[in-house]
């Protein structure tokens, strides 16, 4: 008898648990499909209030103010947005719009796009610029990849360098949609930057004449040749000068032959001091100018 009860019992608790979860079922089915539609109204709510609270209260006029900095050319471009948000809120009253003028120092700002925002980005990361300063970016399009490049070169690498960063750029528009991983966003935020890193170390690739570290007689034959015909490859001894030197780049005879190294590490040592030298003279050059627009005399 006590196990028909407790057989009972068990059967009544575990239809209440299935009806239970059954029901917690259909609330559940019902959020989901409304679910979505609440998170991006929550998302909205919060962007309007995050955004009122960097507005003032004027307690006269009864109304919220907001005050900040935009470039000259992109008043109209504010103007019209304030019109459209009142036509499309229904507002009886628009939005005034008014220029304040002020002898507080601006901040920075420069325009960029697609192809120099990433240089941009690359020096703001070590300092950005004050008002009315010359922007570093400029000359940085060129400086930055052209000193990978003198590291990097070689010509095989930039090409398969520059075919990928090709294809990042012909699926720019479906790419910036979706949603990449850390490395591939990373990458695909550079993509311009590692285009004109490829394109530069084509061009130093050239020079030290190294398609995956194999020399290619590209520009003509070697200016140096065996003395005889014992001459087995370019690590014997016997070369002599025939013709004149190598038109373009390094001159393949020097690969392989037993001052290789000391030959290219003068080479990369006295190009690295030039180099140098040049980069450091232009920022003393942009550091006077700055100083001579401002009137610094200490500068």
């Amino acid at each position: 008898q006590m196990l028909k009860e407790v057989s009972g019992r068990l059967s009544e608790l575990k239809a209440t648990l299935d009806a239970g979860l059954k029901h917690r079922g259909n609330l559940l089915q019902t959020i989901a499909d409304q679910f979505e539609q609440w998170s991006l109204l929550v998302r909205k709510e919060k962007s309007i209030y995050h955004t009122l609270n960097m507005l003032s209260m004027d307690v006269t006029t009864k109304c919220l103010v907001a005050e900040g900095w935009c470039p000259v050319f992109a008043t109209k471009e504010i103007q019209d947005a304030l019109h459209r948000a009142t036509l499309n809120s229904n507002s009886e009253v628009e939005a005034i719009f008014q220029v304040l003028h002020t002898r507080e120092s601006p901040p920075t700002y420069f325009r960029t796009n697609k192809f120099t925002s990433a240089f941009q980005e690359i020096v703001d990361a070590y300092g950005i610029a004050r008002y009315q300063e010359a922007n570093p970016t400029v000359y940085t399009i060129v400086t930055f990849p052209f000193l990978f490049a003198v590291m990097f070169g070689d010509w095989g690498h930039g090409i398969c360098l520059f075919l990928a960063t090709l294809t990042l750029i012909a699926r720019e528009k479906k790419l910036a949609s979706q949603k990449l991983g850390d490395i591939m966003e990373m990458m695909f935020g550079g993509r311009y930057v590692i285009m004109m890193m490829a394109v530069f170390s084509i061009y130093t690739g050239l020079i030290y004449n190294e398609f995956f570290s194999v020399p290619f007689p590209l520009f003509g034959k070697s200016a140096y040749e065996c003395r005889d015909l014992s001459c087995e490859d370019a690590t014997t001894d016997g070369l002599i000068k025939v013709r004149d030197a190598y038109s373009f780049g390094l001159d393949p005879v020097w690969h392989g032959s037993r001052s290789e190294l000391p030959f290219l590490n003068s080479l990369k040592m006295k190009m690295s001091i030039l180099l140098g030298v040049a980069q450091m003279n232009l920022g003393i050059l942009m550091s006077y100018f700055n100083a001579k627009f401002f009137r610094s005399s200490v500068d």
